[in-house]
């Protein structure tokens, strides 16, 4: 499948171009002068022991198209959405410290990837609204890396590809999403302190390579007693009015839990997970006054599955069961430091931020193996195609040119592999694609402290003895300047594959075959990330680096929006096809079928497609909606004469053991489109009323 993909690409590059909205130019350094705050006293100076920052929080809907778009994660051409389990969020916090004046945005989104082209555009509308308070060096958004939401939001065209190009709809709900939550969470600052806790979380994460993990050193590996990361390291924070704010939790893990054969939006166990701490805290999710955020954000997952089990296997009867026994894990280990975090940060807030040509990077001996070294044009190994352990592809893990296991990889390794790359039998080299790159090689590194914790924002998920590498460099940094909590922040700030260590990159498993720039680029990171905390520590700039291309009006697309919806004659959109029973059981399930129209029509930001309501007194108050666990909405196509712009919704609800008996009904609401003036109507059906007994 994936090498089918790869053949689909060069079709998407060859059609017409769709712009992505509201384009505009790069919100970074090119207008002249320094970055707004990089440089200064250094870390400590007039901030040392100081405890007191504004805090605020906000969150927003990111849910894209609900069908009708190809998902992001799996690159399989089969998994194309077709309704909601969970929508996706936005979470957003803003850290400022009045002892010098500085202030930075740390997003958590459910995503598959954060992209180059989505944060110049959240940085446009920032720009827009405040001037130069924020800008690349001091906003970091981060993705939890579900692999069940809608995708087609890339500049880059390797990411497209199974969508069949871009898709304007949900580049636009995830921009627009992640520009209001930090909007919200700006208006949210007040004074408050934050409190840092961390703690083991067992029995939630596996090495899904662990045969290249063990090339690592002996005495390397002998110090630490597991092959993933099993530490959750969590700031609680608090205003001084007393009210909770949210927290920010970094464990690493794979958001894998729900399979490639499934449909549904989610956000997987981390979605789960930030979904039950807040409806534990009474989260409002249209509310816009203050309301308690969550963030289960990612860190080195890059070898890091949640199947337990192995495979696929999350230890679940089904990936739904998987993912919530996965996402309850980390809610409750986080609810468990949450309690706990009475340790407040200190210091104040820095950052530095710069951007680096990844595919030319000179590499100091200090970080290699006695000889400078270089990184390598972008490019994936055989073993990509093969797919991880939670997701399989074609073919196997493990195609070395040091031992070439078929004749494809005898082939490539002859023919198509450079010096540069080493072991690795190219099978695509996106850094040489015309015009443009197929993945971005000028990447954003970012190094952020709050108080005594350091956030490594990196573009890339880095395997587990990766990021304690790169922790290690930077901790060695900036721990003479009071640091004493380094955390990676993966995904951050835009995408360019995996990071393995040396060793795991000569065996070629999927990590190492998807290490775009060669053998050498943690050291490369080593490098440049010791550059930027040396330029902390000591309050000096470091200069921007190149600026990145901005591809927003080079966009592609093969699948047209909506063009009409229909139904028979004789019923209304709303109208329910297949009704309820009177009357169910806690635990059964409650189905009901309606005459619908395509969810591409108006994705329902900050709403809702299906409402579960019960009756109270002369009223309806509604009880459920289509983000809860216990619901579903399924959108199909059905055809039906003289057209074949038919469709249906399924509103499916699990009613839980605790729902109070009495009388419900499901309601759907949806929108239409008419082929006569191209107008988009809403609409809504309600159910027969049943009780729950």
């Amino acid at each position: 499948m994936r090498s089918s993909l790869i053949r689909l690409g060069a079709l998407v590059l060859a059609l017409g171009l769709a712009a992505c909205g509201r384009c505009g130019s790069r919100s970074g350094l090119e207008e002249g002068g320094p970055p707004v705050g990089q440089g200064g006293q250094g870390l400590g100076g007039t901030c040392a022991g100081q405890q007191s920052f504004l805090i605020g929080s906000g969150i927003y809907d990111i849910t894209g198209p609900a069908a009708g778009v190809g998902m992001l994660g799996y690159v399989e051409l089969e998994q194309q959405a077709a309704g909601i389990h969970q929508r996706l969020r936005s979470r957003a916090f803003v850290f400022a410290s009045p002892c010098n004046g500085k202030r930075v945005v740390f997003v958590s989104a459910d995503l598959g990837m954060v992209f180059q082209g989505v944060k110049q555009q959240v940085l446009e509308r920032l720009r827009a609204r405040y001037g130069r308070l924020y800008s690349d060096d001091n906003v970091l958004l981060s993705a939890t890396h579900t692999h069940s939401g809608p995708g087609g939001f890339s500049h880059y065209a390797l990411y497209n590809l199974s969508t069949f190009g871009f898709e304007p709809k949900n580049f636009e709900a995830i921009v627009e999403g992640i520009y209001q939550s930090i909007v919200r969470a700006h208006e949210h600052l007040e004074p408050g302190r934050v409190f840092l806790a961390a703690g083991e979380l067992l029995d939630a994460s596996l090495n899904r390579s662990p045969e290249a993990y063990q090339l690592n050193p002996p005495e390397e590996r002998a110090r630490y007693a597991h092959d993933t990361d099993k530490r959750m390291t969590l700031l609680r924070l608090t205003k001084d009015s007393g009210v909770e704010v949210g927290l920010i939790n970094w464990f690493a893990v794979h958001a894998t839990s729900m399979g490639m054969e499934h449909r549904f939006i989610s956000g997987d166990n981390k979605g789960h997970a930030s979904y039950l701490f807040e409806k534990a805290k009474g989260t409002r999710y249209d509310a816009t006054g203050d309301t308690f955020v969550a963030a289960f954000a990612q860190s080195n997952e890059g070898d890091v599955t949640p199947n337990i089990h192995g495979g696929t296997e999350g230890g679940g009867k089904d990936d739904f069961e998987s993912t919530e026994r996965s996402g309850r894990k980390q809610y409750e280990r986080a609810a468990s430091l949450y309690a706990s975090a009475t340790t407040p940060l200190t210091g104040g807030v820095d950052y530095r931020h710069v951007f680096v040509k990844m595919d030319e990077v000179k590499v100091s001996p200090t970080f290699t193996d006695g000889t400078e070294q270089r990184t390598c044009p972008a490019a994936i190994g055989i073993s990509m195609l093969a797919g991880a352990e939670d997701g399989p592809g074609v073919g196997h893990e493990g195609a070395t040119c040091a031992a070439m296991h078929n004749l494809w990889s005898a082939f490539t390794c002859t023919t198509t592999t450079t010096p540069c790359q080493a072991e690795k039998p190219i099978v695509l080299e996106m850094g040489s694609m015309k015009p443009f790159p197929w993945s971005p090689e000028v990447l954003p590194l970012q190094l952020v402290t709050v108080g005594n914790l350091a956030l490594v924002a990196v573009p890339f998920e880095l395997t587990t003895m990766a990021g304690r590498r790169l922790r290690e460099t930077v901790r060695a940094q900036l721990a003479p300047a009071g640091v004493t909590e380094v955390v990676i922040a993966g995904l951050s700030n835009a995408y360019s594959g995996y990071v393995a260590t040396r060793e795991e990159y000569a065996k070629q498993e999927y990590e190492g075959a998807s290490t775009h720039f060669g053998p050498w680029t943690l050291a490369a990171l080593q490098q440049e990330f010791g550059v930027l905390a040396r330029s902390l520590r000591e309050g000096s700039y470091v200069l921007p680096g190149p600026a990145p291309r901005d591809l927003c009006q080079q966009q592609s697309r093969l699948r047209p929006g909506v063009l009409f919806d229909d139904k028979p004659l004789w019923v209304h959109f709303g109208d329910v096809s297949v009704d309820a029973r009177e009357s169910y059981a806690r635990g059964e399930t409650v189905r009901v079928t309606f005459w619908s129209g395509h969810p591409k029509n108006d994705p329902h930001t900050q709403g809702t497609f299906l409402r579960v309501q019960r009756r109270a007194g002369l009223l309806w108050k509604d009880v459920a909606y289509d983000w809860d666990w216990e619901t579903k909405y399924t959108w199909r196509r059905d055809y039906c004469l003289p057209t074949l712009a038919c469709s249906h919704a399924l509103l499916e609800w699990t009613i839980p053991p605790d729902a109070e008996p009495g009388t419900y009904r499901l309601v759907h609401e949806g929108d239409w489109k008419s082929g006569w003036d191209g107008r988009v109507r809403p609409f809504q059906g309600t159910s027969r009323p049943f009780t729950v007994e």
